[in-house]
């Protein structure tokens, strides 16, 4: 972004809060560029007035998804819209900026979801053409609160336009994202894809964001945008309104440019006093300096690993070379062997899982998407995708859900030229080996050179150099024992000299030899000491665990020895809970959300257990432990839906035997809709799913459903709990208002609410009986009305 940065910039604020004061609220705003062009024009000419550097487009609610039905299609109502924009800049004769408005497209990704990786990226393409042919200005993607999404929509973005991309995210209180995102994920993959601003708009009010923003600026590299809340919600004279006034907002958005935000502007309830008293506090306030951050990182979805602060562990398992059960498992399509070897790794140590699915006679592009998918639901880790076909790189580097490493890219040129492309399109790390045409140099200096030259060619390709990592290559001392120890020179010369993070294939050293793990350790240790960031290795080898454990206390890693400690004290406990784990067979698969097993593993309780017995003592009892580690933030929503779906598969197989025993099953209904006028329904779908693995009866009315409807369906089911679900803040009205006329004809019937605009406070301003923050929260209402804990 090459705007001045002496100044903190303004954005627009809410266009839905003004035109619903105006009593324009809609399910589908965007209508309005057609309908009524003119109250859209003088929404964008108010904000204006108020002294905004860009105008946002009203396109926030539009894709082919939500416009089905319509009348509409997403390229007239986005052409429309920035007519609107750009007519109102002219005729302000002010030069600000016309942003086009790029929403979520309310439906979960796949595998989480079903919505595809491609299907949503051409459903945001869509739009960005739209957009770049209507000439906006800048593309906007906000309120987004899955980084997968963020991801389709950026690609999309920036292969279909030449525009500076914006995007921001929305992070509750505990600064994660609904699917799990963290601050410095958020970060690490935005800034890898190539946007020109990131940063968080709605969910909470700018108190709330101060210290996330501080977070982000401890991460980032890029300018700032925070466009919050105007406070939080509340229900008067059937409105919503919000508690902060527009002077005391404007304070806060001060404290935010001190944080270290550079753009401000605002989201639901803001107005354009908002923006008035914004400039106004704001004049003369200069943003922070924007200092390059260096860190060599990457991520999967929910966890960044940062290299360099502490010796990171690639676990080596999931490659077929010399491994007959994982050959085996390719040939056979069984993808639980490698989710197994994945979770193995994990619980052993690793840092970060390689994957490399190289055997010939199999889909390998087929099969890595497969793995990357399945691993990505059900474990956190981030993957090094590994692979000498450049077309399994490219399309798992697509689909991979955040910032992967790939291996690898070499000396030669050829080589360069395929892998640097995909490195950069994808935002990716890549691993650097010292080898070209002349194969690889005996001498430290000689790899060096190689490593010289693959950085710099990546620089021509505009890729930092904190994305590249080195490996220096090991030889195997049985046939090169004498350039051993040059690999461990060129390990301390790429460190010292070029300034970047390297890696090893620890178990090389040993091969065709005895007493491999010997020589294995001792290497590892060598490397360790000569600078060695990230070995490869395998982790289900103590001794190797040990020696890396050691390394970190003796090295000042693992700062007065906490973690050593912890670790070697707590073994025996370990082993034992261990050993407790494999006695409760369906237990641990649903823990570990391996869909495949589940029904297997349930026939086999069933030969020692009744079906109630079963649900009620060990898949119920799971399931409260899948939600505690949801709470405490062990897992995250991707594993959740796993687990909750793992349960699902059992649960099914176990009812057929409760009906075939005649064993009676309770038959409570809950009926769950997303309220009038409102079009998002994530989180009910999400409740619904997790409601379902606790044997509860789910009516499920869908999205934009009548309150008539909810009360009809009510009374037809004589339904004891009713949850609603509301995204927009224009929707609110409905929600109360279906809450009365149930409290007024089903006084019996109570009610339960949730959605991103809700909290207990406003649950309580529309009487409901509920509230309900997310899906392990609504189980705990249910088991409540229904005095249910067991089946």
């Amino acid at each position: 972004m090459s705007e001045n940065r002496s100044r903190v910039l303004l954005f627009d604020g809410a266009m839905g809060t003004v035109l619903q004061n105006r009593g324009l609220a809609s399910s589908l705003p965007a209508q309005l560029n057609i309908e009524n062009e003119a109250a859209v024009y003088q929404t964008h000419r108010a904000y204006l007035s108020s002294g905004v550097d860009y105008i946002t487009t009203n396109t926030f609610s539009i894709n082919d998804l939500k416009l089905q039905g319509s009348g509409y299609s997403t390229e007239e109502l986005i052409t429309a819209g920035i007519k609107l924009a750009r007519q109102a800049v002219a005729d302000s004769r002010q030069p600000a900026k016309v942003v086009l408005d790029i929403g979520p497209l309310g439906q979960l990704l796949y595998p989480v979801g079903t919505l595809g990786f491609e299907e949503a990226y051409q459903l945001f393409a869509v739009q960005v053409k739209a957009g770049a042919q209507a000439q906006c200005d800048a593309i906007l993607i906000e309120t987004i609160s899955d980084i997968y999404e963020a991801k389709a929509a950026v690609l999309a973005a920036r292969e279909h336009s030449n525009l500076p991309v914006f995007c921001t995210m929305t992070f509750d209180k505990t600064g994660r994202s609904f699917s799990g995102t963290d601050i410095e994920t958020m970060v690490t993959v935005l800034e890898s894809l190539g946007v020109s601003v990131l940063g968080l708009n709605c969910s909470t009010g700018p108190q709330t964001m101060i210290k996330l923003v501080r977070d982000i600026a401890s991460y980032s590299s890029m300018p700032i945008l925070v466009q919050p809340n105007a406070g939080l919600p509340q229900y008067r004279n059937n409105l919503t309104r919000y508690d902060l006034e527009p002077l005391e907002y404007a304070e806060y958005a001060k404290q935010l440019v001190e944080a270290g935000a550079s753009i401000i502007g605002g989201c639901c309830g803001t107005t354009p006093e908002y923006m008035t008293a914004c400039r106004k506090v704001l004049t003369g306030v200069q943003p922070r300096t924007i200092k390059p951050k260096n860190y060599t990182a990457i991520s999967s979805y929910a966890q960044t690993v940062t290299f360099g602060q502490e010796v990171k562990l690639i676990g080596e398992r999931i490659n077929p070379t010399g491994k007959t059960k994982l050959k085996q498992a390719l040939k056979d399509n069984d993808l639980t062997y490698i989710l197994k070897e994945a979770i193995a790794q994990q619980n052993e140590g690793a840092d970060i899982l390689d994957i490399n699915l190289g055997l010939p006679g199999i889909d390998q592009i087929a099969w890595m998407k497969q793995a990357v998918y399945g691993i990505q639901t059900i474990l956190d880790i981030p993957l090094q995708i590994d692979s000498a076909n450049v077309q399994v790189l490219e399309q798992a580097a697509r689909i991979y859900n955040g910032k992967p490493l790939i291996n690898s890219v070499n000396g030669k040129a050829e080589s360069m030229k395929k892998i640097f492309p995909i490195v950069k399109k994808y935002g990716a790390c890549v691993l650097g080996l010292t080898l070209d045409e002349k194969g690889i140099p005996s001498t430290a200096e000689e790899r060096l050179a190689i490593a010289q030259k693959i950085i710099d060619t990546a620089a021509a390709y505009h890729i930092p150099k904190k994305n590249i990592l080195i490996d220096c290559l090991v030889l195997t001392a049985s046939a090169q024992q004498q350039e051993v120890l040059e690999t461990l020179k060129a390990v301390h010369l790429v460190k010292s000299r070029l300034g970047v993070k390297t890696v090893l294939g620890i178990s090389n050293v040993s091969y065709g030899l005895p007493a491999r793990d010997n020589l294995n350790k001792t290497f590892l240790a060598m490397a360790l000491h000569a600078g060695l960031d990230a070995p490869i290795l395998n982790t289900a080898k103590q001794e190797i665990i040990d020696t890396v454990a050691a390394f970190k206390v003796l090295s000042n890693e693992d700062v007065q020895a906490k973690k050593y400690i912890i670790s070697y004290t707590n073994k025996q406990e370990h082993q034992l809970k261990t050993v407790k784990a494999h006695q409760q067979p369906l237990a641990d698969i649903v823990l570990s959300g391996l869909k495949e097993e589940a029904i297997p593993s349930a026939q086999q309780a069933l030969k020692t257990h009744t079906a109630e017995y079963i649900i009620n003592n060990i898949l119920i009892p799971t399931l409260d432990q899948v939600g505690l580690q949801y709470e405490t933030e062990e897992i995250f929503l991707p594993q959740l839906i796993q687990s909750a779906e793992t349960a699902k598969l059992a649960l099914s197989l176990l009812q057929d035997h409760l009906q075939k025993s005649s064993t009676p099953k309770h038959n409570h209904k809950i009926i769950l809709a997303t309220v009038k006028g409102d079009i998002h329904d994530i989180g009910k779908n999400i409740v619904k799913i997790v409601l379902e693995n606790y044997g509860f009866a789910i009516i499920d009315l869908g999205k934009d459903v009548p309150p008539e409807q909810v009360l009809s369906t009510a009374k037809d089911n004589n339904a004891r709990l009713v949850g609603l679900s509301a995204l927009m803040t224009t929707t609110i009205s409905s929600m109360a208002e279906t809450i009365k006329l149930l409290n007024e004809q089903l006084p019996d019937c109570q009610t339960m609410v949730g959605g991103a605009v809700l909290n207990e406070e406003y649950a309580k301003m529309i009487n409901a009986d509920y509230y309900a923050a997310d899906a392990l929260q609504a189980v705990a209402v249910a088991r409540s009305v229904f005095d249910s804990k067991t089946f």
